[in-house]
């Protein structure tokens, strides 16, 4: 990965483990376990909650990633157990109480002056293909300031998100050969992220033998030119974030001090994985 990262990827690596304390947290495994599901249905049916009652194939595709067939069988687990509502409500929950524990000490009044920073900046974020942004930004703000923060750093995570598939696709990348980039990319191993997202070993060899075809990959690893488009879906990420990013001003680096100083809190808690590079392809 490239060491010269960019304001829009920095404050996207400030939030990760703060929108994501939905699927990691202590507070989220409560929730997952009352509703009698696995770490992966509940983070599907937790995110995809934000689409309404859709078919799995449109989380499927809006998710990107993972292997068409896993993820529609998750979300149907996870649709078996709980109701759209209620799955969003158990979200909400648990990024409430998470943050609340991993930030005892902080001030509230410092939290909300956060999340009107970042209410703020996310005013000028489109939703055109974006949907899970779209779905996010649909529900209403909570009114507990550390469930507001969550919703805050989950909007900016989805807006990224959506961005960052476009680019894949413009980039004329399948969904396997996203993985493969990304975790190269990243510093993983080859296939030792694409792995965990439910592809057989048939396809994964299938992507990587394109991928070699095509002069993206060298061996194992990136090669030049691999190195150059994969670079240039996160440029091209990064231009999707230009109107936070702009918006924020100067605001952006005490903001991404004070979001990472938050998010140490909640690795300590051991409540997001102690991993850059897993906080960098997530």
């Amino acid at each position: 990965m490239d060491t010269d990262v960019s304001p829009a990827r920095r404050l996207r690596g400030a939030i990760e483990p703060l929108a994501m304390v939905t699927v990691w947290s202590d507070a989220a495994a409560r929730e997952r376990e009352a509703a009698g599901l696995d770490f992966l249905a509940g983070y599907v049916g937790g995110r995809a909650s934000v689409l309404g009652d859709v078919e799995g194939a449109v989380v499927a595709a809006t998710f990107g990633v993972f292997a068409p067939g896993f993820l529609q069988d998750l979300w149907a687990r996870a649709r078996a157990a709980r109701s759209v509502a209620e799955l969003r409500d158990a979200r909400v929950r648990a990024g409430a109480r998470a943050l609340h524990d991993a930030l005892d000490g902080v001030d509230t009044d410092d939290v909300e002056a956060v999340v009107g920073t970042l209410r703020s900046a996310l005013t000028g974020a489109g939703v055109l293909g974006r949907p899970l942004f779209a779905g996010q930004a649909a529900l209403p703000w909570p009114a507990d300031p550390h469930a507001r923060l969550w919703h805050a750093t989950s909007l900016l995570r989805e807006h990224r998100g959506d961005s960052h598939l476009g680019a894949c696709v413009a980039a004329g990348l399948d969904a396997i050969e996203v993985n493969v980039l990304t975790e190269l990319w990243v510093g993983y191993g080859l296939l030792e992220y694409t792995a965990t997202r439910g592809w057989s070993p048939d396809a994964m060899e299938g992507a990587v033998a394109r991928l070699r075809e095509r002069g993206l990959l060298d061996g194992g690893a990136l090669s030049d030119q691999g190195r150059r488009v994969r670079d240039g879906v996160e440029e091209a990420t990064d231009r999707a974030q230009r109107p936070v990013v702009e918006a924020l001003g100067t605001a952006l680096e005490p903001l991404v001090t004070t979001l990472d100083g938050w998010s140490d809190a909640v690795v300590a808690r051991g409540w997001f994985p102690d991993d850059r590079a897993k906080r960098a392809a997530g």
